[in-house]
């Protein structure tokens, strides 16, 4: 029984400490990103163009309370310099927004996406925006405009 106990123990303690060295470790790369992202939203030097594929305004249409609406806008590298995008950031709690965490690198294309949660909504039409802040001529932060009609 008493070696049983200090086995268990062992596990435990063992396992806490790989659960920590990977959170520790993924913390560290998020920590990497935001300091990259932020380097090159700073240094206009390396500043480049931006093309949305798709025009920056969506209209998802009617979507029915208690549904989840998912919306995306495509984009395209048209500078010479890698593409950062450093902040994705939905206007209210109810959009969540993903953006690409690589570079894009001259010429290449990625995407934005974000989810839309009308639980909760009051029935009718809304209009929500998404905040893009990106290493781009012309100003760093682009406003992504997406309405939606809430059904009963």
């Amino acid at each position: 029984m008493k070696y049983f106990l200090i086995l268990a123990i062992t596990t435990s303690v063992l396992a806490s400490c790989t659960g920590t060295d990977a959170s520790s470790h993924q913390s560290k790369n998020d920590s990497l990103h935001r300091a990259q992202a932020h380097q090159a939203i700073d240094d206009t030097a390396n500043y480049t163009a931006i093309q949305w594929i798709d025009s920056t305004y969506q209209d998802l249409g009617k979507v029915k309370k208690g549904q989840v609406a998912e919306v995306s806008w495509r984009l395209k590298n048209v500078g010479d310099k890698p593409l950062v995008i450093a902040q994705v950031t939905p206007g209210c709690g109810c959009t969540v927004a993903d953006k690409p965490e690589e570079p894009v690198m001259p010429g290449g294309e990625s995407v934005i996406r974000a989810k839309f949660n009308s639980n909760g909504q009051s029935a009718g039409e809304h209009r929500k925006y998404v905040s893009v802040v990106a290493n781009t001529k012309n100003g760093t932060s682009r406003q992504l405009e997406f309405r939606v009609d809430v059904t009963e």
